[in-house]
């Protein structure tokens, strides 16, 4: 079980990045502010889109909670937005978080991107400071249980250094797995 609290960001920590395409989005902690456009998001998305990273993402070992009510605390719990100027509005187009498992040193995590957001970059600007701060707060191992359909996140995980197995004998969930103590 994870008990060591690290240092974690402030809250008022943020990154400004370039996407491939080189539009700029600012990703940053979620905040309590956040969870009506968080909401939204996650409604707005494509049904498919859903299922591929929100379903099998948060699931195994963890408390039945729609991803947008999962309460965050920093430490168990943690989620960064990304947000982006659209028509002169402020959206979030990305989310992503991770949830402590009970009794373990695994925290899993689960990202979700705007589709017309998709293959710019953005899920791996995510999941690098999902990364950063799991090992800031101790955890030993990052998982991400998916389903084997759900191409993106193959080769996102790879590039990132995951590795990754299915699941018993069953080949249609995979489950991608990171050291973090390396």
């Amino acid at each position: 079980m994870n008990t060591q609290r690290s240092k974690q960001p402030a809250p008022s920590e943020h990154w400004v990045e370039k996407l491939d395409d080189g539009t700029p989005v600012l990703i940053r902690p979620l905040r309590q502010e956040d969870h009506e456009r968080n909401r939204r998001f996650l409604s707005s998305i494509a049904h498919q889109a859903r299922r591929l990273r929100l379903t099998a993402g948060l699931s195994g070992g963890l408390p039945s909670l729609p991803p947008q009510a999962m309460p965050v605390d920093d430490f168990q719990r943690r989620a960064y937005v990304a947000l982006a100027h659209v028509d002169g509005c402020l959206q979030q187009i990305g989310i992503s978080r991770y949830a402590g498992l009970p009794d373990s040193p695994r925290c899993e995590c689960a990202i979700a991107v705007r589709e017309e957001w998709q293959r710019k970059g953005l899920g791996t600007r995510l999941l690098r400071h999902l990364v950063d701060a799991a090992r800031r707060s101790g955890y030993e191992w990052m998982i991400s249980r998916d389903l084997s359909t759900n191409y993106a996140m193959h080769r996102m995980t790879k590039a990132l250094g995951f590795s990754s197995r299915y699941l018993g004998g069953d080949v249609s969930e995979i489950l991608h797995e990171l050291d973090l103590r390396a």
